[in-house]
């Protein structure tokens, strides 16, 4: 059964779509605050399908993230007690950012660099450090460090990649699609 296939044509043709920047800022946006799909799911597809401006991709999601880090950062900051507090538990990040918060009083502001850069959930971080009253200015220089060698990593690789990798990726699809599929449920049932 083919399915992946058809999801990664689907991508690469809303990655053609005239208002995908729009899109990939405000999907990079969320990601930093609530939302829990990655923006690289936007941003490779695009810079795969548009290489002349993977570049102009990486600046849009790195923006657009720092902001988002920023609007986290100020939530945890006024509105942790009150507002977020049960809406984290109630979407289950509670355990989350329990391990956020001894992170950031082990490593500073390092995590949230590694954060920034990693698959771990950025935003489980911005709003952590807010909620510690983190120092703005190194909190920001660290999200802008992290999130910016992210994105433009990928951006980077598809560019430099191009129409070959596309038809790499084509060809292996569907394996990479479920062995992630079979990864994802080995890891819940494991951390579960």
């Amino acid at each position: 059964m083919k399915l992946f296939e058809p999801l990664y044509d689907m991508a690469l043709r809303w990655a053609r779509h005239p208002n995908a920047e729009k899109y990939l800022g405000g999907l990079s946006f969320a990601e930093s605050v609530f939302f829990p799909i990655p923006p690289d799911v936007m941003l490779a597809p695009m810079s795969l399908s548009q290489p002349d401006k993977a570049w102009r991709f990486a600046i849009i999601t790195t923006f657009a993230s720092i902001v988002g880090g920023i609007a986290g950062y100020f939530l945890g900051y006024l509105a942790f007690d009150v507002w977020l507090a049960p809406l984290i538990e109630r979407w289950g990040y509670g355990h989350k950012l329990d391990v956020a918060m001894d992170w950031f009083a082990q490593y500073g502001v390092w995590v949230v660099f590694i954060a920034g850069f990693s698959p771990i959930p950025y935003k489980v971080f911005t709003i952590s450090a807010g909620v510690l009253n983190m120092a703005f200015f190194p909190f920001l220089l660290a999200s802008a460090v992290g999130r910016g060698a992210r994105f433009f990593l990928v951006a980077g690789l598809m560019r430099w990649g191009g129409a070959a990798m596309e038809a790499k990726l084509r060809q292996y699809v569907e394996i990479l699609g479920w062995a992630t599929v079979i990864l994802a449920i080995v890891a819940y049932l494991v951390l579960r």
